[in-house]
């Protein structure tokens, strides 16, 4: 089972990945605009969530980590890509609506939520940017045979 302090750890390790490497994020940075800024963006956009789910206690649920990061990261984001994580960050929160703890199955059909309101948020979604990797992701999981997150 998920719990939500390993949820809310887990996104705030992944946040300091992106946030530790936002310049090697900015320079993949090539569609739509080659502006250099998505590891930037990215960053700020999380930076908001970490704070937020920095005051959680370990007891929180899924449920409750999940919509403190969407809505964090709502409040901050910045450029396309920002808003992109935040609506897949919103995705997931929905499909661990009511969820204390997350099963396997719940998580992953978490992540197509947040894959699914990824793509809907972008008018002429490209393969190739952080969308696919919202895809991918949730297509590697609902494929793995794994029965629990060990």
């Amino acid at each position: 089972m998920l719990s939500g302090k390993i949820l809310r750890d887990a996104i705030i390790s992944g946040a300091n990945n992106i946030i530790n490497n936002k310049e090697s994020v900015d320079e993949l940075n090539v569609f739509p605009v080659p502006d250099g800024d998505t590891g930037t963006n990215m960053s700020m956009t999380i930076r908001n969530a970490v704070a937020e789910l920095n005051m959680l206690s370990d007891s929180a649920t899924v449920e409750t980590v999940a919509q403190t990061a969407a809505s964090g990261m709502l409040r901050g984001a910045r450029g396309n890509s920002g808003v992109i994580l935040s609506l897949l960050f919103r995705g997931l929160s929905k499909g661990l609506a009511g969820k204390h703890e997350a099963t396997v199955e719940d998580y992953c059909n978490a992540l197509k939520l947040g894959s699914e309101s990824a793509y809907k948020s972008v008018m002429k979604p490209t393969e190739g940017t952080i969308l696919t990797v919202a895809r991918v992701a949730y297509e590697k999981v609902s494929k793995a045979d794994c029965k629990d997150f060990k």
